[in-house]
């Protein structure tokens, strides 16, 4: 799932202690969360910043990134959860993402005086990459809200569903994720579902794929240990299945990365097997267009951070994600 650092905490365009700002350059911070622990800082560039460790190691080697105020060049430099990375890039040198509408207020899921909580849209990047600083979730909660927003967990660019994000009670949430007191639900629809049984654990850790930039791997031992349950809900035509996914901990791509391990990886997830069409009879005349990975984060359940009360927030079905299940069903 990215699913990424869990205790992310993320102010947008916060300046480092010793950069001075100009309109002529922009800034884009990022926090290293649990999961990056000991992460080379130009493998966390290209997975947080959406870019290709070659570019990755030019911005090191133009002096462009900073740790924690001070300036960073070695890529083999290992990060430290909670450390501060401050990209300092021109504004021409920056790709604006089009086409994203503003959130409504439809999207807001809950609010109160500490925290809010969004339904994501698929495509929308859940805080600004190098690639883009428009049309993030981040961005675009806090407009709605009128509120300076913290992230506190994230999902990948293609997953929809439930995002948090503080208002106050900062610490309070990413202690809970990190201790394991936030509990997610995932719906997935998967291929090859003859390969899953009814329910059951994948114990894996998960590793960086150093063939495949941006895959993760899941692998029986590593410095990362990862915990999925599932349950099949339902099976379905065309060996497809709806899977119910309970991650334990929050890997970089852990859901997506634990199901391909177990033979029945996400429709529409090219990067880890999973096809992007379907055909139902087994002709082309009936082809189904997967339209983009299929995971959504259809619940959360915490206890408030002010009012220690257990709280669960729902997400419902997409549109696209609930037409391709009609389809197969």
């Amino acid at each position: 799932m990215g699913l990424q650092a869990e205790a992310l905490f993320f102010f947008p365009h916060s300046p480092a202690p010793s950069l001075k700002r100009t309109p002529e350059l922009k800034q884009l911070l990022l926090t290293a969360g649990p999961g990056d622990a000991a992460e080379r800082l130009d493998r966390f560039l290209a997975k947080a910043g959406g870019i290709s460790r070659g570019e990755a190691r030019r911005l090191l080697e133009r002096g462009s990134v900073w740790v924690d105020g001070k300036r960073v060049k070695a890529a083999s430099r290992a990060l430290r959860p909670g450390q501060a990375i401050t990209l300092v890039l021109e504004e021409a040198g920056r790709r604006q993402q089009q086409g994203h509408d503003a959130l409504d207020a439809s999207r807001i899921l809950y609010e109160d005086a500490h925290l809010v909580a969004v339904d994501k849209p698929p495509f929308v990047p859940a805080q600004p990459t190098l690639a883009s600083d428009r049309d993030d979730l981040l961005a675009l909660a806090s407009a709605l809200t009128g509120c300076r927003l913290g992230l506190v967990h994230r999902l990948d660019s293609e997953t929809s569903g439930v995002t948090l994000f503080a208002k106050t009670e900062v610490g309070v949430l990413t202690q809970a994720f990190r201790e394991r007191r936030v509990h997610k639900r995932y719906l997935a629809l998967v291929m090859s579902a003859e390969a899953l049984p009814d329910e059951g654990v994948i114990d894996l850790a998960i590793s960086s794929d150093p063939t495949r930039p941006g895959r993760q791997r899941a692998i029986p031992k590593g410095k990362l240990p990862a915990l999925t349950r599932f349950r099949c809900v339902e099976r379905c035509r065309a060996g497809t299945a709806l899977v119910e996914a309970f991650p334990e901990t929050g890997r970089t791509h852990q859901i997506r990365a634990h199901l391909e391990a177990m033979g029945a990886p996400l429709l529409g997830d090219k990067l880890y097997g999973g096809l992007a069409s379907l055909t139902m009879d087994g002709t082309d005349s009936n082809r189904i267009a997967i339209p983009r990975v299929m995971l959504h984060a259809s619940a959360i359940e915490l206890e408030h951070p002010a009012t220690r009360k257990p709280l669960r927030i729902e997400a419902p079905l997409p549109e696209d994600f609930g037409a391709l299940l009609v389809q197969v069903r």
